[in-house]
């Protein structure tokens, strides 16, 4: 790692720390500084400057650092939902998700129901990169999926269309978790589906059987569990109307690093 990278890395977790001030890991600090006011009065106020400062100095396809498997973590380290209750999910768990299919629908010409061994066949990409959470952590970790470029393009964007939106079988409370993005990010040459980690089946606790990897966003944009994926030309009318479930509760909706 360059001096700059270890500097820009350090700057980037002192001000999550800070955000975070002290807030319990896993779910439990995910809830505490949602609920604090102050945290979300700055997510709301930094996030607009922050895409616009991003925008201008970074090229839209600029590719986040990636690593050698040396730098990979002994044990990447789960948050948030890590064993979701919901009934339907259960039953992908016991029977090790035969039957689960990815719909991709929305503003397309060509819906599509995917099986896990139809995106196992499909070309793939692999890279090991650090996922960076609000909470002022981060873990390195190999990613190998689907480029979401690819389904998109087969499923055939329709004019109309300006976010995607990621549907979860995980419920928080009393919501299923959901997340969103703008095109350009779903386009982006590292944003894959991932249905395996460290050479191994995307775990549960990871996210099994399907994830999202943003890897220029934060943690909360790194949907799990994923169930459907819409095109749609506003979120405005989707759950609470941010864009995503943490973003209901006062998060940025960009989410970038």
């Amino acid at each position: 790692m360059s001096r700059h990278d270890a500097k820009a890395g350090g700057r980037r977790r002192f001000l999550a720390r800070g955000l975070a001030g002290g807030s319990a890991l896993l779910l439990s600090g995910c809830d505490k500084l949602a609920g604090t006011a102050w945290f979300s009065q700055v997510l709301g106020r930094a996030g607009p400057f922050t895409e616009a400062a991003q925008g201008a100095i970074v090229p839209a396809d600029a590719l986040a650092r990636e690593y050698t498997r040396a730098d990979i973590a002994p044990v990447f380290r789960p948050n948030g939902s890590t064993n979701p209750p919901d009934a339907d999910y259960r039953a992908h768990v016991v029977n090790g998700f035969s039957d689960w299919r990815l719909a991709i629908g929305g503003l397309v010409e060509r819906p599509l129901s995917l099986s896990l061994g139809d995106l196992r066949g499909m070309p793939s990409r692999t890279q090991i990169t650090r996922h960076d959470c609000v909470e002022g952590w981060s873990c390195i970790g190999q990613w190998k999926g689907v480029p979401l470029k690819a389904l998109l393009l087969q499923a055939g964007v329709k004019p109309q269309a300006r976010f995607v939106l990621f549907r979860c079988m995980d419920t928080l409370g009393d919501a299923r978790y959901y997340e969103s993005c703008r095109l350009v990010d779903a386009f982006h040459p590292q944003t894959i589906l991932a249905y395996e980690l460290n050479g191994q089946p995307l775990p549960v606790a990871n996210g099994a059987p399907l994830r999202v990897r943003l890897e220029r966003k934060l943690g909360y944009k790194q949907a799990k569990y994923l169930s459907a994926i819409e095109l749609v030309d506003g979120y405005a009318g989707i759950g609470g109307g941010k864009g995503g479930y943490w973003e209901d509760r006062g998060y940025d909706w960009f989410g970038g690093i």
